[in-house]
């Protein structure tokens, strides 16, 4: 069985090499999971990550009440930038819709999420409704992330206004906008080794027409994903998966 990954605080793993054996205390939240929940035991295997690309590999060496582990850690692995790096942005869902899209989007391997708040949005997020959905966005892709066994989790961004995304569509390597009526597919975009790919996924009711030539000003082009036209929810783990394959980062 494949060994679980729990999460560190960040500096946790500083100073770990690999070339000896150290110990680490798993506590908290995620030592209550990983004792209480999961019921992990002396000698198991474990991983601890920090998220930012660095996994330590050990076993368990002690347990303690419902929510202290202590783990040998035996070797340090570290996965560099991915390159190119995708983003997505993911104008607002209906309903639960918007945790699915984060949850398959992680589990996919895209890097950073941002959250737009598009002209034909029903969903609205304001004030301390909006602090929650963000916060549960959050906490979707870090679990997301330790399911699928990454290393290196997915930034979850503030949300943004269609002025914001030009803004960050005109610094990307390659900026596209998923449209049904794209007139070049996806699959055949030229895309660049390295930098950033910029990729917007509308609303139910489609991106507007000014929200369209905010982005053409900016550099994003429309390319379509495909003879089916999928959900807001599901487009952007599709054309995660596809850019991924394409790079070569799902070699």
């Amino acid at each position: 069985m494949t060994a679980p990954v729990f999460i560190v605080e960040p500096g946790a793993l500083t100073g770990l090499t690999g070339d000896r054996v150290d110990r680490i205390v798993l506590s908290g939240a995620e030592g209550r999971h990983a004792v209480s929940v999961r019921r992990l035991r002396i000698g198991e295997d474990i991983v601890l990550t920090d998220g930012t690309g660095t996994g330590a590999y050990g076993t368990v060496a002690a347990v303690e009440g419902k929510d202290h582990l202590e783990v040998a850690v035996t070797a340090l692995r570290s996965e560099p930038a991915p390159r190119p790096r995708i983003t997505v942005v993911q104008a607002l869902p209906k309903g639960d819709r918007g945790e699915l899209a984060v949850e398959t989007m992680t589990e996919t391997g895209v890097d950073a999420i941002v959250p737009w708040a598009a002209v034909r949005c029903v969903t609205q997020w304001r004030a301390e409704r909006g602090a929650k959905a963000l916060a549960k966005w959050r906490s979707t892709a870090r679990e997301a992330a330790k399911q699928s066994r990454r290393l290196r989790f997915p930034d979850v961004d503030e949300l943004m206004t269609t002025r914001q995304v030009a803004a960050l569509l005109a610094g990307a390597a390659f900026a596209a906008v998923l449209h049904e009526e794209g007139s070049e597919p996806l699959a055949s975009a030229a895309l660049p080794a390295d930098g950033d790919i910029v990729l917007v996924v509308g609303p139910e009711g489609g991106v507007a027409p000014e929200e369209l030539d905010a982005f053409a000003a900016a550099g994003a082009k429309p390319y379509r994903l495909g003879a089916s036209v999928l959900r807001t929810s599901t487009a952007g783990v599709a054309a995660t998966a596809l850019l991924l394959g394409r790079t070569g980062r799902w070699g």
